[in-house]
């Protein structure tokens, strides 16, 4: 099971032995290597009532490891050194769908190979010391409790809980989740998520496949030992039945605004129409309807924003400002008609196409760097994208049409049925 685009960008693909799907690109020009690893690990996956358990896990790998082999025991400041020694990288972090494991490093081969074996070390016997976790956990409290007192935080919290309705895409740690999860917990999740037979290995760097594919093998061989246990499926998130209205009184100089609505999962046929038209909209800066009709038509705010945040689920489509607060109801009427007419309307074929030269004239810069590339592929990966994903990527946006615009918002948007949060507003 390999293949290979024959493209501009070209990405080598194969299963390795231990299951793992393998991305690969070659690019000799720079002798480094970035290596991502992917699984279904994000905060989706966290209990309820231990919110914040996929970031934490991540956290913790770095704060030392067991002796395993022929390697010694090393605590999180010996780690730390390790690694500034070898003049490389190794992390972990998680989002809302993916854990995710990445590795930087030189490919002389003295320096991969002892990149390559430490990552593997801290893959096969992370120490999760419990004395690590009570002083980040501490530390989280204290970030927590400081959040509290920003009127933006209070807004995201609000919104994310009216638009999911109870879906793991809204739920956020608190000081009682944090407090409910043990480093038993975090060992646990590290062994029934980050396993081989699911992940997704994406390489960008100056080498070739052979040692792509045993770059590969060692890394997976501490997680083929988690087994492959089956995940439970996740529920879809659930539209809107109605308007949601929040005010939030707060004493600030600056009215938060939000408003928006359960939108599209990344695998929508009409990904690329709801792309170039949120670029109109209020994803493509000062050109946006929105900047233009709030902020330069009417002075009601310095930045106002929409975007979309598609996942395996519909994440949400979010709009947002900040304005005086004896303008909010104002502002928010405004940035309303703004999206209702688009919705009804679409796009002008003048917006349509100054959209689409901003959007293809700026495509080289999201391939401008080897980490920006390995970001792509491992994107290409993730959503199960066709290897040429990228060579066709303008013609995709290129081929949008005012109809297809209109068409896609009509589906996806629902004007009359969106939540709406206001912290530190005044009538």
């Amino acid at each position: 099971m390999a293949g290979s685009a024959r493209a501009a960008i070209p990405i080598e693909h194969w299963v390795h032995a231990s299951g793992a799907r393998v991305y690969l690109v070659t690019s000799p020009t720079i002798p480094m290597l970035d290596v991502q690893i992917n699984v279904d690990g994000g905060s989706r996956r966290d209990p309820a009532a231990q919110a914040g358990l996929a970031s934490a896990t991540a956290g913790m790998l770095s704060a030392g490891v067991r002796a395993h082999g022929d390697r010694p025991a090393l605590d999180e400041n010996r780690l730390s050194e390790a690694w500034v020694d070898l003049g490389a990288q190794f992390g972990a972090s998680a989002g809302s769908d993916r854990f995710s494991l990445s590795l930087r490093t030189l490919t002389r081969e003295d320096l991969l190979t002892g990149a390559v074996r430490l990552a593997a070390h801290q893959l096969a016997a992370p120490a999760w010391p419990e004395p690590v976790w009570q002083r980040d956990r501490e530390r989280q409290l204290a970030s927590l409790r400081e959040a509290d007192t920003r009127p933006a935080t209070l807004a995201g919290r609000a919104f994310a809980r009216a638009v999911y309705q109870g879906h793991p895409y809204g739920q956020e740690p608190t000081a009682d989740t944090l407090m409910a999860i043990g480093v038993a917990d975090m060992r646990d999740f590290f062994r029934r998520h980050v396993v081989a037979c699911r992940a997704q290995v994406s390489l960008v760097g100056a080498i070739d496949r052979a040692t792509a594919d045993r770059v590969v093998g060692e890394l997976m061989a501490p997680l083929q030992a988690h087994g492959c246990e089956n995940l439970p499926a996740v529920a879809e998130v659930q539209a809107l039945a109605q308007a949601v209205e929040q005010r939030l009184p707060f004493d600030a100089a600056q009215a938060q605004v939000l408003v928006g609505q359960p939108g599209y999962p990344r695998n929508d046929p009409d990904f690329f129409a709801l792309l170039v038209g949120n670029h109109i909209l209020g994803g493509g800066g000062f050109t946006s309807r929105l900047t233009h009709e709030v902020r330069e038509q009417r002075g009601l705010s310095y930045s106002v924003y929409s975007y979309f945040a598609p996942g395996l689920h519909a994440g949400a489509f979010q709009l947002g400002l900040t304005t005086r607060p004896d303008q909010a109801d104002l502002a928010l009427s405004v940035a309303r008609d703004v999206v209702a007419k688009f919705v009804a309307d679409g796009p002008t074929a003048v917006e349509l196409q100054a959209a689409k030269d901003n959007l293809v004239n700026g495509f080289g810069l999201r391939l401008d760097s080897n980490r920006k590339l390995l970001d792509n592929v491992a994107n290409i990966a993730w959503n199960g994208l066709p290897l040429d994903y990228l060579d066709h990527w303008t013609d995709q946006v290129e081929a949008v049409t005012v109809d297809d615009v209109r068409r896609a918002f009509q589906r996806v948007l629902q004007p009359d049925r969106m939540v709406t949060v206001v912290v530190g507003g005044r009538t």
